[in-house]
């Protein structure tokens, strides 16, 4: 068995079932919708105060993401040629579409959840990494175990880490084995680096905006706001199904992650829309916190108050690794 067949097989049958439709019409005028809203408040650099601006353009930004994690599963359409055309502009200019889509396949294995290496969106350190660590680096690792260390140090310690692990698989001095794979890593960055010079002459000469700017004032924020998404979404536990929090009610960050926030169910069924998650949702909702060991929050307020200064969890992984076993 290949990392990918669990991620691979999932999309396969959700692009077989017959109750899908060949174009889900809410997503489609949602990332419309989108692109849109974008282009229109960038137009509007030097007209508005950056005050202003800069929180909306932030909050579009986030929702490019979260439509970007939508597309990853397989939506809008059938056919994934189409789906990836709506995703690989890179609004954000850090992040390739096709590194980002190979990362959260391999997150979505589950049997390897909160691993420090297989798992790339684990937070969580092998003792002997923790331990070579410098005291710099420990304390901002320590600092990000809070919602607020997170959210300030983390959106700029994240794109750093993230650039540098990306220097690593260019050089093909990847030492994860689920994330180094056959994908032709220097091919992808060439892509991405095309993709990004329409949106840089477009906030360079078309909307007058400094990419310093644009970086610091709104693609900074906006992944910052994901972090809060991301920051209790797992937690190291022996059972799978208990590694997978869910925050149920969140009026405004709910739908901006579109329905993210629901993880337990992503992680069970990564193929449902966004739209169809809540009711789904409120369906199995007993189940589900069943079987994750009723690892729920009420809203995102509720993540603030237990951790915006203390630490969800600790550090170092409390087995070392996820074991083979659970595989």
């Amino acid at each position: 068995m290949t990392p990918f067949e669990p991620t691979a097989t999932t999309q396969k049958a959700a692009a077989g079932d017959p109750r899908r439709p060949a174009v889900e019409i809410p997503t489609l005028l949602l990332i419309l919708a989108t692109y849109g809203a974008w282009c229109a408040l960038t137009l509007a650099y030097g007209r508005w105060p950056l005050y202003v601006l800069a929180p909306l353009i932030a909050l579009v930004l986030t929702l490019h993401s979260s439509i970007q994690h939508e597309i990853v599963h397989g939506h809008p359409t059938r056919w994934r040629a189409l789906n990836r055309l709506f995703a690989v502009v890179p609004l954000t200019l850090w992040l390739p579409y096709e590194r980002y889509r190979h990362t959260h396949h391999v997150h979505h294995i589950d049997a390897r959840l909160t691993d420090p290496l297989d798992d790339p969106e684990s937070f969580y350190w092998r003792p002997e990494d923790w331990a070579r660590l410098g005291p710099v680096a420990r304390r901002a690792q320590q600092l990000q175990q809070t919602l607020a260390g997170r959210v300030l140090i983390g959106s700029f310690w994240r794109i750093a880490m993230f650039l540098r692990d990306e220097l690593l698989a260019l050089r093909h001095t990847e030492k994860r084995p689920l994330i180094r794979n056959k994908q032709d890593v220097r091919r992808v960055w060439l892509e991405h680096l095309v993709w990004c010079v329409p949106v840089v002459l477009w906030l360079k000469l078309v909307c007058g905006m400094p990419l310093w700017i644009y970086f610091v004032a709104t693609v900074i924020p906006a992944n910052g706001i994901l972090l809060i998404r991301s920051f209790a979404e797992h937690r190291a536990r022996p059972a799978v199904r208990e590694r997978v929090a869910t925050v149920e009610d969140s009026w405004f960050l709910g739908p901006l992650f579109l329905f993210n926030n629901l993880h337990s169910l992503h992680h069970e069924s990564p193929a449902i829309p966004w739209y169809s998650l809540p009711r789904r949702y409120r369906l199995e909702r007993e189940r589900l916190l069943a079987d994750n060991g009723g690892l729920v929050y009420r809203t995102y307020f509720e993540v603030a108050w237990r951790y915006l200064f203390r630490a969800h969890d600790e550090i170092e992984h409390p087995t070392d690794r996820v074991p083979a076993s659970a595989a």
